[in-house]
Formats: C-alpha cells, structure tokens, sequence
C-alpha cells in the first residue's frame, strides 16, 4: 500500500466514522513529509459553522500546528471532492497537492455533491443566484489596500 492509499483510507475512515455518528461524509488529513500532521471530519452536525467542513478545519489545524499558514510542503487528502470554498483554502494555504476519493458525481445519488455551486462560479457575478453589489468605496477616506501595502 502506497503512502496515498494508507492516507487517502484514514480520510474515508474519519468519514464513515462520521456519517454512521449523525455527520456528513467527510473527512480530510494532511500531511508533510510522509507524516500526519492534521485531520478533521465535517462538523456542520455539531455547531452552526458553514465553514466547519473536514478540509477547512485540517487545514486550521494543520497550520496551527505548524505555525504558518502557507502549507506548500503538504498533501491534503480528502473522502470527497472538495467543495469550492475548500478548494479555494487549499488553493490559498499553498497546499502542493490534493488526493480525494469520491468525486461529485460519485456523491450525487446520494445528495452529497457540489456540482451547482461549481456551475454558479462559472457565471459572472451579475448572473448568479447570490446578490453581489459593489458598494461606494469612496464612502470611507482611507483604502485599506494601500494602508496595507505601506507596511
């Protein structure tokens, strides 16, 4: 068994733990140089958090263990295809590579599947089923991308 297979089954464990305990079907553990360093299950049965899915909480805890947040020197692997906001994270942390199991596809009959959200980012903002305004940003006298960039 390859390092992918060993961790790629700790995340479908971590997600058949938490399906048969009431949760979502998700599990996800990171790793850096062959060696665990987080993992973490779906929360969204345990606390009102949207942002609470296996890959986003692996990857706070993986970047509080490491202390940093730029996770180029890790692997996540996930049960399930990550969700766009998670692929953004991972995209985001550096993540060097992602290995998941189940696609949305695989997900779809049993109504766990992304594939509409993925579908609604394709389109401009205007055309999305989300109302995205942007605002009178002259409104406040400072910017705070350039306060930012002054540092």
């Amino acid at each position: 068994m390859t390092d992918d297979d060993r961790f790629l089954c700790r995340a479908l464990e971590l997600a058949c733990d938490n399906a048969l305990a009431g949760g979502r079907p998700y599990g996800a553990v990171v790793v850096r140089e062959g060696q665990l360093v987080a993992e973490a299950v779906n929360e969204l049965h345990l606390r009102p958090d949207p942002s609470a899915h296996a890959e986003m909480l692996a990857l706070r805890s993986a970047a509080a263990t490491l202390e940093r947040a730029r996770l180029d020197d890790c692997t996540v692997y996930a049960s399930g295809q990550p969700c766009p906001m998670c692929l953004a994270a991972l995209h985001l942390a550096s993540v060097r590579r992602v290995v998941f199991a189940y696609s949305n596809a695989d997900g779809e009959p049993y109504g766990f599947t992304t594939s509409a959200l993925y579908e609604q980012l394709t389109l401009p903002l205007a055309a999305q089923s989300l109302e995205i305004v942007q605002g009178d940003a002259s409104l406040w006298p400072d910017n705070p991308f350039a306060l930012a960039s002054r540092r």
